[in-house]
Order: structure tokens, then C-alpha cells, then sequence
């Protein structure tokens, strides 16, 4: 049975924004997961989880999949708080992977490889 997730409604506005004005790294990696690519499970992008938008999410996984801008590298709080927000949502039961926009750009199988194997051994 589906876990139910409850978000902030006021949130679908700004997913929806997102989803309009994504990087380049988040459609390269969108391109991948749409359509049941990815073992046959869905996911969605710009998900609101909370008080949170995760990039990419997996609701049958509990499986959120994020994309590490240059800016995590070099900003401490940026770091910090996204560590405090992953926290939060994993209290959830949601899981977490982590790619770089390097990764995404410069590794796409090996992301993908990641992900198929994280999916059969967590499903």
C-alpha cells in the first residue's frame, strides 16, 4: 500500500514554476526517469513532499532523487540547510540519492546504473 505524503498546497504554484524553468542537468536527467524508464516505476519531478519540492520523486520507492548545483560546493549554509531539509523528509520514510550537475552531465549511465540498483535492492 501507498504511503501517503501531505505537502504544503501553497507549493504546487512554485513546482509548477520549476518544472518550467529547469536546469539543464534536471532535463537531461527528466528525460531518463519520464515514462517508466527507470524498472518501470514513476516518477514525478518538482514534487511537493511536505514544506519541501524535491527534483525528482518516486511516490511507490519512497524515493527522492535531488541535483547538487556548483553552489552546494561553496556555500556552508546552502549545505547546511539542505542537510536539515533532507533530515526532515527522510522522518518521512523517504530515502535519498544525491547526484552533482557534473555527474548528471558527465555520467548519465552511471547515474542511471545508481539508480537501477538502488531500485532492486530497496524494492
Amino acid at each position: 500500500m501507498k504511503k501517503l505524503i501531505h505537502y504544503n498546497s501553497n507549493l504546487k504554484k512554485l513546482a509548477s514554476k520549476l518544472r518550467k524553468n529547469s536546469t539543464l542537468s534536471e532535463v537531461l536527467l527528466w528525460h531518463e526517469l519520464k515514462g517508466k524508464k527507470v524498472n518501470g516505476f514513476r516518477f514525478y519531478r518538482q514534487k511537493p513532499i511536505g514544506k519541501y519540492i524535491v527534483d525528482f520523486y518516486c511516490s511507490k520507492l519512497l524515493l527522492a532523487i535531488e541535483i547538487d548545483g556548483v553552489s552546494h560546493d561553496y556555500d556552508e549554509e546552502k549545505y547546511q540547510k539542505d542537510k536539515q531539509r533532507q533530515r526532515e523528509i527522510e522522518s518521512l520514510g523517504i530515502k535519498f540519492l544525491r547526484f552533482s550537475e557534473g555527474e548528471i552531465r558527465n555520467n548519465m549511465f552511471g547515474v542511471i546504473q545508481t539508480i537501477t540498483m538502488w531500485i532492486e535492492n530497496n524494492s
